[in-house]
């Protein structure tokens, strides 16, 4: 039994991404419950951003605030509300406590606005990181986001301490830990250690490899180039500064290679240990239990799912004006790393097969760069405008950064194709009320998990990838790239070969490329992954018409199979198989 787990994280309040789907999972079950009795999530908030707070205390997000001096709320012991409001007044910040509900389970949830803090608290905090771990904060100190996280440090803690009793964080025979949800959590976790090293654990939760996932993005050659050259190098005992070159310039580097002397370490895939070992010697050295992000497993029947795929088609309907036979969907942030021009690359391959066959199809792309999404008036007004999502414009907060380029890639492929229509949302939820006028009555998130006949996910970084494999307890067919993470958990549970899942390999290079040495890895460009997607694209098209159900028995097995599989990597497995056992050897 553990008596406390601190969760650090920036999505503490506000489910934003994959943390928070992570937070979710793990803390919605009963195994963590019963082995875990007491949770806190401490994290930072900004009380003047409106969507935030819109969505903090949204009915959905289940959060009960307990304590906001600011707003004359002070439902908590009295000695703990003296405690907290002395911590506000010496570290000039403000401090928001409540509690959140995860599945049936409720926990405790600590945030601070640390905009104002003291400068004080925060040079000594700095150095403290020089001294200790050389982490050298005057390199960094233009960047916002860096210093965001590490002024919330001090005041967190403290603020934290006054929270627990001395005889959690100091007498029981578990000692608590703080388990750091990526570098964001870090500088919580380096503070505690600071005050009291002998009372506390640190573990840091790699969600993904920070150093990476730039490297992968910022050159054309992606995760072709990338993983290649890792893997040659790995054989050649070389490590990432000596094949990349110093990274100490990116300040995520620098609090990466801090967490090597955490007491405990853990990764979200198998792709990512590999990723930490090439980081340094430091990490190459330790141990590190892969801990999966388990996948949702809920059973629905086959006439569930045929009711959400005609909530589809009816969608279909009032957009394009035809009844698709087939509808498709990608789930994602709209970030590079999602590679979402693949999707096209495949859609082009099945337009011309699907339109031989008499067959059509809708991709419902559900994406945004703003993770809150847009006001739902603004939506609403939209669509009456000019026809929203059929059509964007970028001078009025509709398009925003990478969306256009996955606009203009639709726009083209629209205007050409026979069989497929593509449509970009660019809206957070998927719901009547979100989407406009044209979304059916009663259409909600779920009916487009439980209604696509194929979610895509060939993204060129993928640390795990969750939502790509959502639906697969649905019945849907998983179209992910080979560098997935949850493609290592899959084959943990030895079901690669099942119909339900579709990899694309961009990776493993065509016998033209074999031989090559680490130097010409490395000089794989823009022309060679082209090469790659353009080949690998017209397998993935073959392999997704094979798979698909063209009949009541064939999708009745894939339901089964798919759920069957979810069951083998659900959230509760996570827990007792993977996250306990794990930080029981750091405790």
């Amino acid at each position: 039994m553990f008596d406390l787990l601190v969760h650090a994280t920036h999505e503490a309040g506000v489910k934003l991404g994959g943390i928070g789907a992570v937070l979710d999972g793990l803390l919605g079950q009963p195994a963590y419950t019963q082995s875990v009795r007491r949770s806190i999530l401490v994290g930072p908030f900004n009380p003047d951003d409106s969507l935030e707070m819109e969505r903090l205390y949204a009915p959905r997000n289940r959060f009960t605030p307990r304590y906001s001096a600011h707003d004359g709320l002070y439902a908590v012991p009295d000695d703990l509300a003296r405690a907290l409001t002395q911590v506000e007044a010496g570290y000039r910040v403000r401090l928001l406590y409540g509690t959140r509900k995860f599945g049936e389970q409720e926990h405790e949830v600590l945030l601070v606005d640390a905009r104002n803090v003291t400068a004080q608290a925060t040079n000594d905090f700095k150095f403290h990181l020089w001294e200790r771990y050389g982490v050298d904060s005057y390199r960094y100190q233009q960047y916002s986001e860096y210093n965001h996280y590490l002024r919330a440090a001090e005041p967190s803690f403290a603020a934290l301490r006054a929270l627990v009793a001395d005889g959690e964080a100091s007498e029981t025979s578990v000692p608590p830990i703080i388990l750091a949800h990526e570098w964001l959590g870090l500088p919580l976790a380096f503070c505690a250690k600071r005050h009291e090293p002998a009372r506390w654990r640190s573990v840091f939760y790699a969600h993904e490899t920070a150093t990476v996932r730039p490297l992968v993005e910022g050159h054309p050659g992606h995760d072709t180039r990338f993983y290649n050259s890792m893997f040659a190098a790995r054989d050649y005992g070389l490590y990432l500064a000596d094949v990349f070159g110093d990274q100490y310039g990116f300040f995520k580097h620098a609090l990466l290679m801090a967490a090597a002397q955490c007491d405990g370490l853990l990764a979200v895939g198998d792709l990512v240990v590999d990723e930490l070992k090439f980081l340094a010697g430091a990490f190459a050295r330790r141990d590190i239990p892969v801990v999966y992000n388990g996948v949702p497993s809920a059973r629905i029947s086959f006439g569930e799912r045929w009711r959400s795929k005609q909530l589809l088609q009816a969608y279909a309907r009032n957009l394009f004006g035809f009844t698709p036979d087939w509808v498709f969907s990608h789930v994602t942030r709209l970030v590079l790393s999602k590679a979402l021009w693949r999707d096209v690359r495949v859609m082009e391959q099945l337009d011309r097969r699907l339109a031989a066959r008499g067959e059509t199809a809708l991709l419902i792309t559900l994406s945004s760069s703003v993770p809150a999404g847009r006001r739902s008036a603004d939506v609403w007004r939209w669509e009456s405008e000019y026809d929203w999502p059929l059509r964007h414009r970028g001078d009025n907060g509709d398009l925003i950064d990478l969306e256009w380029d996955y606009y203009r890639a639709v726009e083209q492929f629209n205007a050409h194709a026979q069989a497929i229509r593509i449509v970009l949302i660019n809206q957070f939820g998927f719901s009547r009320d979100r989407c406009g006028a044209r979304m059916p009555e009663g259409m909600e998130f779920d009916d487009l998990r439980f209604g696509t006949d194929v979610e895509f996910g060939q993204s060129i970084y993928e640390p795990f990838g969750i939502g790509q494999l959502e639906p697969l307890a649905s019945g849907a067919l998983c179209c992910v790239s080979n560098v997935c993470g949850g493609v290592g958990f899959i084959g943990k549970a030895g079901s690669l070969a099942l119909p339900n899942l579709v990899l694309a390999d961009y990776v493993s290079l065509p016998r033209r490329f074999q031989g090559i040495g680490l130097r010409q890895m490395l000089s794989l460009g823009q022309w060679e992954r082209n090469y790659m997607e353009s080949t690998e694209s017209v397998n993935v098209a073959q392999r997704i018409l094979e798979c698909l159900p063209r009949d009541e028995r064939s999708a009745t097995a894939l339901l089964e199979h798919g759920f069957a599989l979810c069951q083998q990597m659900s959230w509760e497995r996570v827990v007792v198989d993977q996250l306990l056992p794990a930080l029981h050897s750091v405790s």
